[in-house]
């Protein structure tokens, strides 16, 4: 199964995410399909930067986002 979800690459105590598409198998900053966003909670608002075509075309195709990047595309919207 296909699932859209955050990768963190920050370092500690200062949180930086990735919004990308992997198989929900892999481990969290394992092996991913397709990088298709940023999101920075450390800035006031937070900062959310998605392409929503290939947010579209991938729902479409049935990948599942998790709770909270559900979240972040409904912020954008």
């Amino acid at each position: 199964m296909v699932k859209i979800r955050l990768q963190r690459v920050g370092k500690k105590k200062a949180p930086f995410y990735h919004i990308v598409v992997a198989d929900s198998r892999s481990p969290r900053d394992g092996r991913i399909i397709e990088k298709i966003g940023t999101y920075d909670p450390m800035t006031d608002p937070a900062t959310v930067v998605l392409d929503k075509a290939v947010v579209e075309k991938w729902i479409k195709n049935g990948a599942k986002p998790t709770d909270t990047v559900k979240g972040l595309i409904e912020k954008i919207k």
